[in-house]
């Protein structure tokens, strides 16, 4: 048995991660690592990482192509780490979650690939796991839906909009067409977590409203801070209602007054438009 989460070296996950897929649509029992997964390059905290380089420099781009493929190692973990600790949610949501693995391991060596294009390995700069570090094995199911699949995924469709913006107001190049890719395919994701919410949350007899209301107020602690405006067309294509929408927008303004107040900006993502600038969300 392969367990993809304990494996270091990122080529081998990628070509690892459909059999892992299978063996726990085959009911094979894994576990997830205690500590983080993994890894074969740095790992520091984002505040420690290197001053990053626009995107009208070759070196700016690839840098956000290392940092996108971060992002997308996190995805995929996390949709893998899932399948580990909740094997007896519904066999449907397992079979699409494990779509959706498979769809994060696309994206990982598409950002890989590019990188590669561009003159520079995996590894050049270091990487943060705050994406992996955001959840818990102490979730419940509807925890981990929403931390994952509605609020990072969810965080990064509001990024990539306006990445996408930043990048068409250049001559087309190839990481435009990588980020649009990834985009178009996270919608996707979101939405798979927007009808699960709601289902688990019909199945348990929840309001979806008061529901997403207590985690924010209990989990925002350990959410990456976000401050950029909300998309709000993309999260409606997503699944997100307009209460929903407001409750996120509360969640960001409060957020954007605690980073007034003294002390250090860093802990807060407080770039409105670059992943390039704070830490990327999950994509």
């Amino acid at each position: 048995m392969v367990n993809i989460l304990h494996i270091a070296d990122v080529q081998e996950k990628l070509q690892k991660v459909e059999e892992m897929v299978h063996q726990l649509l085959s009911d094979v029992i894994f576990t997830a690592p205690a500590g983080l997964p993994g890894r074969d390059i740095q790992v520091l905290p984002p505040h420690k990482h290197p001053h990053k380089k626009g995107f009208t420099l070759v070196e700016g781009r690839a840098r956000f192509m290392h940092d996108l493929a971060n992002i997308e190692l996190q995805a995929l973990e996390l949709a893998i780490r899932t399948l580990v600790e909740f094997p007896h949610a519904p066999k449907l949501f397992r079979e699409q979650l494990a779509d959706v693995a498979l769809s994060e391991a696309r994206h990982l060596q598409a950002c890989l690939k590019q990188l590669s294009v561009s003159g520079f390995n995996w590894g050049h700069w270091p990487i943060h796991a705050a994406l992996w570090n955001s959840v818990s094995a102490d979730d419940d199911l509807l925890d981990r839906i929403f931390i994952v699949h509605r609020y990072l995924e969810g965080s990064g469709l509001d990024a990539g909009d306006t990445l996408l913006r930043r990048l068409r107001g250049m001559s087309e190049t190839n990481e435009q067409k990588v980020m649009q890719m990834i985009h178009d395919e996270e919608v996707g994701h979101v939405a798979f977590g927007s009808e699960w919410y709601r289902r688990i949350c019909a199945d348990l007899k929840l309001d979806p409203d008061h529901k997403m209301k207590e985690q924010i107020g209990r989990l925002r602690t350990v959410l990456p801070k976000r401050l950029d405006k909300i998309s709000v067309e993309t999260r409606k294509k997503a699944g997100f209602t307009e209460n929903e929408i407001v409750m996120l927008d509360n969640l960001r303004l409060s957020f954007l007054e605690q980073s007034k107040g003294p002390g250090p900006l860093h802990p807060v993502q407080h770039s409105a438009t670059d992943r390039a600038e704070e830490i990327p969300v999950l994509n």
